[in-house]
This record gives structure tokens, C-alpha cells and sequence, in this order.
């Protein structure tokens, strides 16, 4: 079976849309139309629907599909190990996406130490935030990534990697450094909050949720993009926040910072390892698992 074909077909499944698949594929809209239609006089069954205002699969092109990715990433598991060294050697290069809370700080040790390891593999790391990583998992422009708190995502499967803690972090001399406070301390003292889409953010506001507290309960005055933005202005002393601990372990250490929790609220996190479902991962990506999972001690 020709994989091209199968190729255009699944991203057409997965954009519902031709102009969109044919873009992601780098050819024209009429060349993925000729490649679905091949398939389908092959097969002799119709694939897709395209009477509404989306394309969507047919229970056959669901079928279809669901082997398609299999078969599709077996070729790419394939092409990865004739590539390989024949003497065993690692080679190639891996493409991944962070969160900015694991990005800060473990990912990139885990990286550097895994390329010194490994020299002929080249690591490309890209970091935004969790929701964005996860639809570019999805998707297949990263092979990898390692977020924090996520919606479930049907196109993507996730393994729990390493544990983390979310903190109140405040400035030294804060009323709040090194207390348990209580929410009602919390909802008389400036918020600073993570954007919408930040994993940290989705883990508080279910957390306090529980608790039967929303955020707009709470005094957010700033809301400032990522996390980078969010620990300076902490820093500077315009509020307090919530924020991965491993994020700001060099700053807690100086007394840059200073840390408090908050009495009932258990914001504890699972990192996980995000990969494209039914998608293999090539020799260097599972070497990079093995390896970090060494690591960080799962």
C-alpha cells in the first residue's frame, strides 16, 4: 500500500480539512485530493465525507485510519534503524517540547547530560506551555513532550514521568514566607497568575476547586504570559504566586524567593511524558526515556 497515499489520508482525518493537510504536507491541495481519491478507487469504498462544512472520516475511514497510523509509524520506526549506525552507535536527532515549569530546570540537565552522553545525537527543545506542547505532540511536529497538568487528548497517550510540587512562592519578608496561610489570608493578598493554557495554573484552579473556591474568588490583579514573567514580578515584590517548585529551586536556595502553602490545598503534580498515539518512538527517543527515567528515579 502506498504510505504517501495513507499519509495524506490521516492528515486530512486528523486537519478535517484538505487545504489545511495540504499545507502541513508542503504540496498542493489538488495532489492530497488525488491521493485520497486513489485510495479510495483502491479500496473501492468511499473514506471520507465531504458534504459538510468539515471533512470527516467514514466508518470505514475510521477503520482505516486507526491501522494507517500504525502501519505509518512503523515505516518512520523502520527508516530510523537502517539509519542507525551499524556498529550500535546512537545516532539522529530528537525533536521534543517542555513546559515551562519542567523546562526551567530538569529537562534541560536531563538534555545536556543525555547529548554529552550520546554526541551524535543533536536535541532540539522546544518550550510553551502544556496545552501547546500537547497539540504539537498531536500533531507530529514533536516527537516528544514533557508537561505538566493536561486535558486528556484523544490523539495523544501519557506516562507518568516524575512528581512534582506546585508552592506559593512569595518574596523574602513576606508575611506568607515559610507559613501554612489559610484562604482566607490568600484572598487578602495580590495574585499573580500563570495564562490561561499554563499547566500550573489548570493544577490550582482544580485544587481550589476542591476546595470550593474559584480563582475569581481570589484577588488576580496580573496575569502575566509564562512563567519567567510571573517569578520577576514575584520577585520584585508585586505579589505572591503559584509556581512549580522545581522552577524555582536556584531562587528559593539564594533567598530570592521564599515559599509558603496554603492550608487545605493539595497542589501536588504528576509530570508526564506526552507521545502521538500509535506512533512509535524511534531508537533515539526511547533512548532519551531509558535514560531520564534513570535519572529522576522511576
Amino acid at each position: 500500500m502506498d504510505t504517501k497515499q495513507l499519509a495524506a489520508f490521516c492528515m486530512v482525518v486528523e486537519r478535517r480539512s484538505f487545504s489545511q493537510a495540504a499545507e502541513r504536507l508542503g504540496v498542493t491541495q489538488p495532489a492530497v485530493s488525488l491521493q485520497v481519491r486513489a485510495l479510495e478507487k483502491r479500496l473501492g469504498t468511499q473514506l471520507l465525507d465531504r458534504s459538510g462544512r468539515r471533512v470527516e472520516p467514514t466508518e470505514a475511514g475510521l477503520r482505516l485510519y486507526r491501522g494507517a497510523q500504525k502501519l505509518l509509524a512503523l515505516e518512520e520506526q523502520l527508516v530510523a534503524d537502517v539509519a542507525a549506525s551499524t556498529d550500535g552507535e546512537l545516532r539522529g536527532d530528537l525533536v521534543l517540547g517542555a513546559s515551562t515549569g519542567p523546562a526551567a530546570i530538569v529537562v534541560p540537565v536531563l538534555l545536556g547530560e543525555f547529548q554529552r552522553e550520546s554526541p551524535d545525537v543533536r536535541v532540539f527543545l522546544t518550550v510553551s506551555d502544556t496545552h501547546t506542547v500537547v497539540e504539537r505532540v498531536a500533531e507530529r511536529e514533536l516527537e516528544l513532550g514533557i508537561v505538566g497538568a493536561s486535558r486528556r487528548h484523544r490523539g495523544v497517550r501519557f506516562e507518568p514521568f516524575f512528581a512534582d510540587e506546585v508552592i506559593l512562592a512569595c518574596p523574602p519578608g513576606h508575611r506568607f514566607a515559610g507559613r501554612t496561610v489559610t484562604l482566607d489570608e490568600l484572598r487578602d493578598d495580590t495574585l499573580i497568575l500563570m495564562q490561561e493554557g499554563a499547566g500550573v495554573r489548570q493544577i490550582v484552579e482544580d485544587a481550589l476547586r476542591r476546595q470550593g473556591v474559584r480563582l475569581r474568588d481570589l484577588d488576580v490583579r496580573l496575569e502575566l504570559g509564562l512563567q519567567e514573567s510571573v517569578r520577576r514580578a514575584v520577585e520584585e515584590g508585586y505579589g505572591v504566586t503559584f509556581i512549580s517548585r522545581t522552577a524555582v529551586e536556584p531562587e528559593l536556595a539564594d533567598g530570592r524567593l521564599a515559599e509558603a502553602r496554603v492550608e487545605g490545598l493539595d497542589a501536588s503534580r504528576e509530570i508526564s511524558l506526552a507521545s502521538a498515539a500509535g506512533r512509535t518512538r524511534t531508537r533515539v527517543a526511547e533512548a532519551f526515556v531509558e535514560f531520564a527515567r534513570g535519572r529522576v528515579g522511576r
